[in-house]
């Protein structure tokens, strides 16, 4: 039988007591927040990212406490803040059982848990030799923390080489005021410095330091992993870079107010079909920054209000495509958030004071000056992967008068529900899983889609994925009904995906709008 929450949470906090009594955790009072400040660009959409916040606020000073954490709270949903001090090891960090985690030995494993925050205080927190791996979870932040020579061969070995990874259907990560640093490349045992992958989407990087590493960091592991994307990089400093800062494949990045130093061989790498929007950075000493390189995979590039202080550029050639020596966008590429950047001749001066794990929390407040973080709003602590807002686009819905189709309906539905503008009617799958389309004679600029379930089904809608027919490539996706917004794209035919549900599913509209 089921315990009260009441119960349950007692039985949680009991366990943390009893781990305490072990040493390196420590239980303070519920928290207001979860870190110093708000997430700012692409973390702020989807939902938000709010990460612990209202949750129980814990202190650890070992690897093995962080899990620990993790692994006594009521669910694997159930917010936390877990502050960190000291120095975190392979000697002190051990996998931790429980039903509300997945943990590893030599590795801080968030896997398939949502709602953590985990920020330094004190003295501050290094995370020596040991990385960050972020698996099939949502709604995670990590603040005011180091993270150093993480490697992948060798020994010790932590986290395939990365300081922190992310891989696996992850959503709304803000990594804020981090210092992540290797000791070489690839030849000396390091990989990369902050990379995504396997559909890692709305994730911030903010006012960090990434430095002495051959590999910045990378969106995307190969020509082929495409799905990611939505990723804002601001006010961060990359300093004695190889490449990688970062390596775009598909997608959008938004990368402003960054003040790059010394990218050894090339900086920005947008390929295979990625859009960048590059504005208001300072680049300085270095070569490539900005292009497509070591494939003839094209991407693309919004280039504007940047800085060139001696920097180099190689010739065009197969695998070589640099934006320079004049920057030229190839591209346009819009932002569904608000922000006020810094004039790119002073970014230097406002990332030193604001960049990196120690610095007091201290961002930029859009003239050139760093202040202390603005204390967040309160919002939800749980944002749902996918889509929440069921307020429509401006604009008309383009699926009135347009054609449907898909894959076997369940007896006495139609497809023609999904688009007579009516919430009465609606098309359900023949199971639990299925797929819609909304068809055009022509191709129709689309940049969001609106699904509405029918009355009396709300939230039986699981897992989706969003198509663009013509190309077969994934738009979008995500779990719930609700607006998805994604990129405009031309096409003729755009398909809903229904990867898993409970219950029956029933779609009253399918719309879909220009933006």
């Amino acid at each position: 039988m089921r315990q009260p929450v009441t119960r349950r949470l007692q039985a949680a906090l009991a366990t943390l007591a009893l781990a305490a009594a072990a040493g390196g955790i420590v239980l303070t009072a519920p928290e207001a927040s979860a870190a110093a400040g708000s997430a700012t660009g692409y973390a702020t959409q989807n939902g938000g990212t709010t990460g612990g916040a209202g949750g129980q606020t814990v202190r650890a000073t070992t690897g093995t406490a962080i899990h620990t954490a993790l692994c006594g709270r009521a669910s694997a949903a159930t917010p936390i803040v877990i502050e960190v001090e000291g120095t975190i090891n392979h000697g002190n960090t051990s996998k931790v059982s429980g039903g509300s985690c997945n943990t590893a030995d030599g590795v801080i494993e968030l896997k398939q848990i949502s709602n953590v925050t985990i920020v330094g205080v004190g003295g501050g927190a290094v995370f020596d030799q040991i990385g960050i791996h972020i698996r099939e979870s949502s709604n995670i932040i990590v603040q005011n923390v180091t993270v150093k020579n993480v490697k992948k061969s060798g020994s010790p070995t932590s986290n395939g080489g990365d300081a922190i990874g992310m891989e696996s259907g992850v959503r709304n990560v803000w990594v804020d005021h981090t210092t992540l640093e290797a000791s070489g490349g690839e030849s000396e045992g390091y990989d990369g410095l902050f990379d995504m992958k396997a559909d890692t989407r709305y994730v911030t990087l903010s006012y960090s330091i990434l430095r002495n590493s051959g590999r910045g960091g990378l969106v995307g592991s190969s020509e082929s992993d495409v799905s990611n994307g939505f990723v804002t990089y601001h006010h961060n400093l990359y300093e004695n870079i190889d490449s990688r800062a970062p390596l775009l494949r598909g997608g959008v990045g938004h990368m402003f107010n960054n003040h790059y130093v010394r990218l050894n061989s090339s900086g920005i790498n947008s390929r295979a079909g990625a859009r960048a929007k590059v504005e208001n950075n300072y680049f300085e000493d270095s070569k490539d920054v900005l292009g497509t390189f070591y494939t003839d995979a094209a991407g693309y590039w919004q280039a504007d209000g940047n800085t060139l202080d001696n920097v180099t550029w190689s010739s065009p050639g197969k695998d070589n495509n640099p934006a320079g020596p004049d920057m030229k966008s190839t591209t346009t590429v819009s932002i569904p958030y608000a922000y006020s950047p810094d004039a790119a001749g002073c970014v230097p001066d406002v990332v030193s004071r604001t960049a990196g794990a120690g610095k007091g929390l201290k961002v930029s407040d859009g003239n050139c000056t760093a202040q202390p973080p603005t204390e967040p709003t309160p919002g939800p602590t749980d944002p749902t992967p996918g889509p929440t807002d069921p307020t429509p686009p401006g604009g008309a819905n383009l699926s009135i008068g347009a054609g449907s189709d898909g894959s076997s309906k369940a007896s006495g539905t139609s497809f023609g529900h999904l688009r007579d503008g009516d919430l009465n009617t609606y098309w359900s799958p023949a199971g639990s899983t299925g797929h819609a389309s909304i068809k055009w004679d022509s191709a129709t600029a689309v940049s969001s889609v609106v699904i509405r379930e029918a009355a009396g089904s709300a939230g039986s809608i699981g897992a989706w994925r969003l198509l663009d027919a013509d190309a077969g490539t994934v738009l979008a996706s995500g779990d719930g009904a609700g607006t998805i917004s994604f990129p405009r794209t031309t096409l003729r035919k755009i398909t809903f995906e229904i990867v898993s549900s409970t219950g029956s599913p029933r779609i009253a509209e399918y719309e879909t709008y220009a933006g």
